[in-house]
This record gives C-alpha cells, sequence and structure tokens, in this order.
C-alpha cells in the first residue's frame, strides 16, 4: 500500500464520504486502490480522527513560578475582544467559539508588567499570531477601560490601573484569537490569558512550574496590602442578593485581618460594605452598612478583635467594580472592603 498523505488528499476523502460509491471510486484510482481497500482506509482515518480539519497547537512557556490560579473552558461560548483604548466607550468584537479563560499568579519581585508580558508577546507572534492593539494603564482608558473590558474576578485576577498592560492578538489563518493583560501589586504578579478558538483547536499548552490551584501567599498579604494600598477586599465573603448575612466561614481574610489588628493595637479599620445595583440606592445603603457591621461583628465575636479598632459603613452600589449587568459582575459588587485609617 502507497504511502498516503492524509492533509494533501483531504479533499479526496471527504468527497468519496460525500459521494459513498463514485466517490471512493475515484478517490481510489490515485493510489491504486480497489473501492474496497478504499473503504477500509476512510473508516481507519475517521476511527483516529485524521480525517478533521488540521489542528494548532498553542504552545506558551509562563514566566517561572508562574503557578495557575483559574481555568474556564466554555464551548460554545462568546467573548467581547477590546479592540482599542477607551474612548466614551470601548471598541470591541463579538466573537464565537471555544473560549479559554486562564489567570496566573507569581511573586512580584522587582520584574515590570513590560518583563513579565515581552516573552509571551514574542511566542504569540512566533506562532503566526499579529499584535493588533496593545496599551499600557492610562493610554487604555485607567478605571474605564478596566471596568468596560472582561477581568476574571479577585482575587485569581487583579488590575492594577496604574500598572498594567494589554494585548489582542489575531492569528488569521486560522482565525485564532488571544488577549493578554497583565498587571501586578507589591506581593503579587497577575496574568490573565483568554483565548477564542474553533472548536476542532488543540488547546492551550502551557510549560513552567505552573499548575491548577490558587496561589497561597503569605498568611500577612492583607496586612501588607493594607500598609501598601490602604484597602483591601476582604475577597472570600459571600453575600446572597439582598441579605447581610455572612455564611458560618471559616474566612481566612478576617483571620489575617485579625491578626493584623491585634498585632498593633493601635491601627484602626473602616470596614465599608457595597452592594450590587439591584433595588433602590437607599435600600443597597442600608444593607450595605449591614454587611459591614455583621463582619465587624464576626470580628469581635470570633477574633476577639477589639471593637475600639473596627467601625462600620456603607457605600451601597455607589462604587461598583464589575458591572451590574451581569450575574458575575452583581456578585463580584456584594463584598465588604477594609479601608485602613492613619
Amino acid at each position: 500500500m502507497p504511502n498516503i498523505t492524509v492533509k494533501r488528499d483531504n479533499y479526496r476523502a471527504r468527497s468519496a464520504l460525500a459521494y459513498p460509491l463514485e466517490g471512493i471510486a475515484r478517490a481510489a484510482q490515485p493510489f491504486g486502490l480497489s473501492p474496497g481497500a478504499m473503504c477500509w482506509l476512510l473508516l481507519t482515518l475517521t476511527l483516529f480522527g485524521l480525517m478533521s480539519t488540521p489542528t494548532h497547537a498553542f504552545d506558551l512557556t509562563l514566566p517561572e513560578g508562574a503557578q495557575q490560579s483559574y481555568a474556564e473552558v466554555i464551548d460554545p461560548d462568546t467573548y467581547e475582544v477590546p479592540l482599542g483604548p477607551w474612548q466614551d466607550s470601548l471598541p470591541t468584537r463579538r466573537i464565537e467559539g471555544r473560549v479559554e479563560r486562564l489567570a496566573f499568579k507569581l511573586a512580584s519581585g522587582d520584574v515590570t508588567v513590560l518583563q513579565t508580558l515581552k516573552p509571551m508577546r514574542a511566542q504569540l507572534e512566533l506562532q503566526g499570531y499579529e499584535i493588533l492593539f496593545e496599551c499600557a494603564d492610562k493610554e487604555c482608558g485607567g478605571f474605564d477601560f478596566r471596568f468596560a473590558t472582561e477581568v476574571l474576578s479577585a482575587p485569581d485576577m487583579y488590575v492594577n490601573l496604574s500598572d498594567f498592560l494589554y494585548l489582542v492578538a489575531h492569528d488569521a489563518e486560522a482565525d485564532r484569537w488571544a488577549t493578554l493583560l497583565v498587571s501586578r501589586n507589591a506581593q503579587a504578579r497577575y496574568i490573565q490569558l483568554i483565548r477564542v478558538t474553533s472548536s476542532l483547536d488543540t488547546g492551550v499548552v502551557l510549560s513552567s512550574s505552573s499548575r491548577v490551584g490558587a496561589l497561597v501567599l503569605p498568611s500577612e498579604d492583607l496586612g501588607l496590602r493594607l500598609i501598601d494600598w490602604g484597602h483591601a477586599v476582604l475577597e472570600d465573603l459571600t453575600f446572597a442578593s439582598g441579605a447581610a448575612d455572612l455564611a458560618i466561614g471559616p474566612f481566612d481574610s478576617l483571620a489575617n485581618l485579625a491578626s493584623f489588628l491585634q498585632s498593633d493595637p493601635t491601627r484602626r479599620i473602616v470596614l465599608v460594605g457595597h452592594t450590587d445595583a439591584v433595588g433602590s440606592l437607599d435600600t443597597n445603603m442600608t444593607l450595605s452598612q449591614r454587611r459591614a457591621a455583621a463582619v465587624r461583628n464576626r470580628l469581635i465575636e470570633r477574633h476577639n478583635v477589639d471593637a475600639s479598632q473596627l467601625q462600620a459603613e456603607g457605600l451601597g452600589y455607589l462604587a461598583p467594580r464589575a458591572s451590574n449587568l451581569t450575574e458575575t459582575g452583581r456578585v463580584t459588587n456584594r463584598r465588604v472592603e477594609a479601608i485602613l485609617l492613619p
């Protein structure tokens, strides 16, 4: 039996499937095969998946020490790809296909966001991607860009509004899209990768010490964030829509916050409650204050924090950090934040 290049003769094989009798006979002639032998060949190709559209691997070497904190694949799904900076609105293109959403964390160190992004950008270009748009924090549109584009929820992804880079790349031949969003704070660097491909794409092949599972930062991370930034969202607290009750827990953020306060009795914190935008402002102002008070009570009653170190306030829906047009955004907005007082 002669050697067969499946990719070269893919059209003949498909024709044979579409027209069982005449097609099989035509496809068999160039190889000197009988129609019966060609039938067996076609069956073998089908069973081993060799007749599908050629696939495109995606190899990405991540920075050393990167750990995967989030992974989601939805097929099919849609993604609004940002194609330019925010200017009264965000220019996007809706892409349909197999959507992969990935997030990674690694120690911050002395590495800049550009030094983090640059090697990954080069890898995209080597694999046939064209960089369509690239920007940094203020040139992207700062706050407006960050909250208009899709960003995975904290703590998996964090965007420092004064220190982030974004790029979108497109492989026209395979019609593959990829966006990278890189940011950092004093403790960690954050990488978000979103890809849209056809359902037949082979997916992402990651290289590095990355693994699924959240990166565990030191227990004092919350305290360091408060000292460096003056505020920190208590990310692991959850509130149902319209409810102020806090789940049983335990919550690592409260244990870490209690340790931070107990290590220095002069430290004072304001707990600020936030809501989604469902309902009136008056109702949500009351609800947000009740959420902050619930957290304050938990810190006093279960973690033995001195009541004089804690205040509770509410801002309702006046300070969202995600769109209230989606359930994911509303969940993100239902939160309590700690603010360190001088």
